[in-house]
């Protein structure tokens, strides 16, 4: 028995150092980059010889960065409401309909997740370039949309299958309307996943680069701001962008975290 115990002990320890190793190995880097960017000096040296905000001050001075920064807050929130609207029904659809081609078309749906970024954005090119349609942020949101629809469908669809058909039923029973079914019954039941399907997507399309090279035209989002910059090599205001980039992703995991949490959510 004590062997066992202490044979167990150590495999515990082991795979405790494992994962202790490889979360260093993660984020130990954006910790370098946080130090980075309060560093005095502009060359990346360590040991860091002084700290200071002035690469701060510089990066909320920069009117290129800046207007980037908004353009990138602009395309990914009307994706991902775009993206939400049209998943939202389209995961609907599949979950109540039987139609003929519906596996089809919950393959097509998937379609645009499989495919790399420029297979997307040369696509999107030439339909906006058929059509007529001059590139810029708008046609980079209708982009950014299409490539995140799978993400919405398949996040939704598999919340509606654990959602008892019965609910929607005594809600009808009960003389309620099929609209106030949805809004009182279903979505409630459907916030997390929703939630969680829109975060992810708005992050997605904050730092996607390939279809916004290909659809964008003379505005410039952050993604690509960056990567035009980091051609001079990195300098400690991208390092400060990259730490107020790590700062709202935590403040959106909080906030995703305090929505979804409900009190009578019954661990669904």
């Amino acid at each position: 028995m004590a062997r066992s115990a202490v044979s167990r002990y150590g495999a515990d320890s082991a795979f405790m150092t494992f994962v202790a190793v490889l979360m260093a190995f993660l984020y130990v880097p954006i910790w370098v980059l946080i130090a980075f960017s309060f560093s005095s000096s502009r060359s990346l040296t360590w040991p860091i010889p002084g700290f200071t905000l002035d690469w701060y001050r510089k990066l909320f001075a920069n009117e290129d960065l800046l207007t980037a920064v908004w353009n990138s807050f602009y395309v990914a929130t009307f994706a991902t409401i775009l993206s939400l609207i049209v998943g939202v029904s389209a995961a609907m659809a599949l979950n109540r309909f039987d139609f003929p081609g519906k596996t089809l078309f919950r393959r097509l749906i998937l379609l645009p997740i499989t495919l790399p970024g420029i297979v997307t954005g040369i696509s999107m090119l030439n339909m906006f370039s058929l059509f007529g349609f001059p590139l810029s942020l708008e046609t980079v949101i209708f982009g950014h949309a299409t490539a995140l629809l799978g993400v919405v469908v398949t996040q939704v669809y598999a919340r509606l299958q654990r959602i008892p058909r019965s609910l929607e039923e005594a809600s009808g029973d009960l003389g309620a309307t099929p609209l106030r079914t949805f809004l009182f019954v279903t979505l409630p039941n459907l916030r997390s996943a929703i939630i969680g399907a829109g975060l992810l997507s708005f992050v997605l399309s904050f730092d996607e680069i390939p279809v916004t090279f290909f659809l964008t035209g003379r505005d410039n989002t952050l993604p690509m701001y960056i990567y035009s910059t980091m051609r001079r090599g990195v300098t400690p205001e991208i390092n400060a962008v990259g730490t107020l980039i790590v700062l709202a992703s935590l403040v959106l995991i909080v906030l995703s975290v305090l929505a979804t949490r409900s009190r009578g959510d019954g661990g669904r």
